[in-house]
């Protein structure tokens, strides 16, 4: 079973999904989001870690990663997803 936290979102006419993942990731030179795209097909992936102050860090698609950032992560519907 795979637990992973994230959002499923539809915004400027795409649906994408959010996954959290720890900040080593991010700055790993391996790209991560080919291995979450079995979970969330179909959908482009935009990786996503706080850093030590709590202030997201998103990785993925410019557009999609533009719109997060300039959006307060409270309106983002966290949750967690249950894959087995």
């Amino acid at each position: 079973m795979v637990t992973i936290d994230g959002a499923v979102i539809e915004e400027l006419g795409v649906t994408f999904a959010i996954v959290v993942v720890q900040q080593h990731v991010l700055n790993s030179p391996e790209d991560a989001r080919p291995a979450f795209r079995r979970y969330f097909p179909g959908m482009p992936i935009v990786l996503a870690a706080q850093d030590a102050f709590g202030t997201f860090e998103y990785q993925g698609r410019r557009d999609l990663v533009e719109f997060l950032a300039s959006i307060s992560p409270d309106r983002i519907p966290w949750k967690q997803y249950t894959f087995s």
